[in-house]
């Protein structure tokens, strides 16, 4: 029997003197991967939660800047105070341009309301790693004019 054969059966027949050998590496490698991905998961949901915070700041802006855009050609003589559709929703688009977000600006309730709905993204810090680069937030604001006081 050749001598290379022999020495390669006396390893493949002895046993490791521990069989647990190496458990704990894969124990603590297993703890690290969940470790990670709970840090990732906190690290980028906080920063998407800041990010639909900002959304909501800046749609609420734009709807108050659009909102100061009265009709005086009504409100001056006496009548109704409402908002001048087009100026109001084209000074908030002009406010959402500025901020550089997207959005959507609506008036509602016979010019008495401006919507203002925001479309942006995150840009994830650590999740890129799991394949998610950006994560969508969305911020909405109103404005309501104010008739007279107790309104």
């Amino acid at each position: 029997m050749r001598p290379h054969l022999t020495a390669l059966r006396t390893l493949a027949r002895r046993r490791p003197a521990d069989p647990e050998r190496g458990s704990a590496t894969l124990f603590w490698l297993m703890v690290g991967v969940v470790f990670i991905g709970l840090l990732a998961l906190v690290v980028d949901g906080g920063g998407q939660l800041k990010a639909s915070a900002h959304a909501d700041d800046v749609a609420n802006a734009a709807a108050r800047a659009g909102g100061q855009q009265s009709d005086a050609g009504q409100a001056i003589p006496g009548g109704p105070v409402v908002v001048d559709p087009d100026a109001a929703a084209s000074v908030a688009r002009s406010f959402l341009r500025t901020a550089g977000v997207e959005g959507t600006v609506t008036v509602a309730g016979g010019g008495t309301r401006l919507e203002v709905t925001v479309a942006d993204t995150y840009h994830c810090l650590l999740l890129t790693g799991a394949g998610l680069t950006t994560l969508p937030v969305t911020g909405h604001g109103s404005a309501q004019l104010v008739h007279q006081v107790g309104d």
